[in-house]
């Protein structure tokens, strides 16, 4: 599925089994199942797509926690300059041990331009969901 991919199986693999949480909205984004809950955040937020993104830790670098802060703050503020309504997430491993990662879950990026927004953050990928609520994995290496 990801053959084309420079990244290596065992990252692609947590990336898949990572939760994606945007504890404010009470939801947990699990890559390729359904979830009602986020179609129903898409609807109240008027919108029918999704994308779940990190400025954090580029190319899964690990940085300080005020490092990856102010990468943090500075992706809010340029979601806020695009009038992108957008919750407070963490993409969180459910049992590898790797600390979370601060995210947010953004309504109404499309594909491309959470790609573009995304390569421009140094991210390996995010999560893409469409109008039918399924979590999709898009690597971007």
């Amino acid at each position: 599925m990801f053959s084309d991919s420079t990244l290596p199986p065992g990252l692609i693999q947590a990336y898949r089994e990572t939760h994606y949480k945007a504890p404010g909205l009470e939801l947990t984004l699990i890559i390729d199942q359904p979830n009602p809950a986020l179609a129903l955040a898409h609807r109240r937020h008027r919108a029918d797509c999704s994308a779940f993104i990190t400025a954090s830790n580029p190319y899964s670098a690990e940085l300080t926690t005020v490092e990856n802060e102010l990468r943090q703050g500075t992706l809010a503020a340029e979601l806020r300059s695009r009038s992108l309504s957008f919750a407070d997430g963490i993409g969180q491993h459910p049992s590898n041990g790797w600390a979370g990662e601060p995210s947010f879950l953004v309504f109404g990026l499309t594909l491309e331009a959470a790609k573009t927004l995304c390569a421009r953050l140094e991210q390996n990928g995010f999560v893409w969901s469409g109008a039918d609520a399924v979590p999709k994995l898009i690597l971007l290496k």
